[in-house]
């Protein structure tokens, strides 16, 4: 069956469909010898596809791997970097970071730390990363100053980003210290810098920004300690079961919509 072909490099885990469009952006994948194009599909039991200049297979396809990592400051959330940061795959032993498709769901800007998922599995990345995913995202935030109360009701009701009122979010006082404030933050989208262009423009600056959950995952497992900086974990089963489900979740919604169009 013929399938879109950054679909299949997602499924095999070559890259991320993000990152599988922008391969075959670049030409570095053929099918059947001739140049692919953005859009086009492909039968992966009939067609020869080639990513430069190597023949990758369903055969070849690895085996899925779901990860925790958490990420150090100064870490670039990419597979690699044209400035030659210190990446999330170099925290990782060759046998995950080579040839294993792994990479990460998302991004944390390199100056915030916290929990990251990495995986090789391109529908669960397409699904977390799709605009309307739910899962929930807790930070630990440190700002300056003493925001009021009514400062926190104007970032829990939403404010404007580039014209657009952000999602309702869960914005709680944890810690005044003498010049600044400890705050948990609950979100449910991800925009660029969205929690320090928000902090900026109420007049807190944020300080320091450490994820501490996706949804229910949590850098310090039940039944486990904390997670160390730097230091990674294999996803326990019922953590990969609320991730697909919230990929589920995200896939009905989308078909539900198709259906109400007609």
């Amino acid at each position: 069956m013929e399938v879109r072909l950054q679909k299949i490099l997602a499924q095999w885990g070559i890259a991320s469909r993000r990152e599988a469009e922008a391969m075959i952006e670049q030409s570095r994948v053929r099918i059947n010898g001739e140049l692919a194009h953005l859009g086009q599909k492909a039968d992966p039991e009939k067609d020869i596809i080639t990513v430069d200049g190597q023949t990758v297979s369903v055969i070849q396809r690895p085996a899925l791997v779901y990860l925790l990592l958490h990420k150090p400051l100064g870490v670039v959330s990419t597979c690699d970097d044209p400035q030659r940061r210190r990446t999330v795959l170099d925290l990782l032993p060759k046998e995950l970071s080579s040839g294993k498709g792994i990479h990460p769901v998302g991004r944390l800007d390199a100056d915030t730390t916290g929990a990251l998922i990495l995986t090789n599995d391109g529908d669960l990345t397409f699904g977390l990363t799709h605009p309307r995913h739910n899962v929930s995202k807790t930070y630990r935030v440190l700002v300056e100053g003493h925001p009021p109360q009514q400062v926190l009701k104007m970032w829990r009701q939403g404010v404007l980003l580039d014209g657009k009122k952000t999602r309702p979010a869960q914005v709680k006082k944890i810690e005044s210290l003498a010049y600044s404030t400890w705050l948990e933050v609950v979100l449910k989208e991800g925009r660029n810098r969205q929690i320090r262009r928000v902090a900026q423009q109420l007049g807190h600056t944020v300080i320091r920004l450490h994820r501490t959950a996706i949804g229910s995952i949590q850098l310090q497992a039940p039944g486990q300690g904390l997670l160390g900086t730097g230091e990674y974990r294999y996803l326990e089963d019922f953590e990969i079961r609320f991730l697909k489900k919230a990929v589920e979740d995200v896939k009905n919604l989308s078909d539900s919509k198709r259906q109400s169009e007609f």
